[in-house]
């Protein structure tokens, strides 16, 4: 299976790449994310559909939608990632149903159009590292059929368990990081950094219209925590399961699910077929 691509470009994530499976993908808090990810995954696209995922990470995802049948178009911006995703869809034997491509969110317009996309996909914060979210948005737009469902997971603006953790530690500007204004500057490994914004689903909500309507969001870890507290997890097995129940609940509730790690917001694209030609 070939992998398309284009010219190279900084990539920050590749310096996390070969242990982000280990570190995330297999962890407790990771595996439980995820799950509530899938569940709405499963709900929103049906086998046969084409979907647009951006930032596939290892691949993880894709081969879960894939298993459903439905046809992935996976982009990532870093090659070891999509090294790691192209060997976990060989080795699944997905070739025919997950095509991966080296492409940053920015650059998605380039994508071959050889069809509308029934719908797009974006996990764990890839967008919170995308400075341009109007053009995105707009790039997104012409790219999928009127009527299609945009599920887009974003790393909270208001995280309850990061500002009640940090504070604990007398760690105020990290408790409150999420909240400024231009986004803050993350290290994700040794001498490697991007800046990451956290807008509300307000925000996102008028950034993504008129091409965009705001259906749902969902909160992804309002009970479980973010993934750095996985030692936590790990040492309170019984308490984190408790967490784990409840937050398929809370993350439903007005006003409590704004304040997960994550925000799993539902666009549906406007528009007639004319405008997305």
């Amino acid at each position: 299976m070939s992998v398309t691509q284009h010219p190279p470009y900084p990539a920050p994530f590749d310096a996390v790449a070969l242990r982000y499976d280990e570190t995330f993908t297999a962890s407790k808090i990771g595996q439980a994310q995820r799950a509530s990810v899938w569940s709405e995954l499963a709900k929103t696209f049906a086998p046969g559909s084409r979907i647009l995922e951006i930032g596939c990470g290892t691949g993880v995802d894709a081969c879960f939608l894939a298993q459903r049948g439905v046809r992935v178009a996976a982009c990532d911006s870093s090659s070891q990632m999509i090294a790691l995703a192209t060997r976990r869809i060989q080795q699944s034997g997905y070739q025919k149903l997950v095509q991966p491509f080296l492409l940053r969110a920015e650059d998605i317009a380039n994508l071959p159009q050889e069809e509308w996309f029934d719908g797009a996909f974006s996990n764990f914060g890839a967008l919170n590292c995308v400075e341009d979210l109007r053009r995105l948005a707009g790039d997104l737009a012409r790219l999928l059929k009127p009527g299609a469902i945009a599920l887009l997971c974003w790393m909270g603006s208001c995280c309850l368990w990061e500002m009640l953790w940090y504070l604990a530690q007398g760690n105020r500007q990290k408790a409150f990081r999420r909240l400024h204004r231009h986004g803050a500057t993350a290290t994700i490994a040794e001498g490697v950094f991007v800046r990451v914004h956290y807008p509300p689903v307000r925000l996102l909500a008028r950034t993504f219209a008129p091409e965009f309507r705001l259906k749902s969001f969902k909160g992804i870890g309002v009970a479980v925590p973010p993934s750095y507290l996985e030692p936590w997890a790990q040492r309170h097995p019984r308490l984190f399961h408790l967490c784990q129940r409840a937050d398929s609940c809370m993350g439903r509730g007005l006003g409590i699910r704004a304040l997960a790690d994550h925000v799993l917001v539902r666009f549906e694209r406007e528009g007639t077929t004319s405008e997305s030609g």
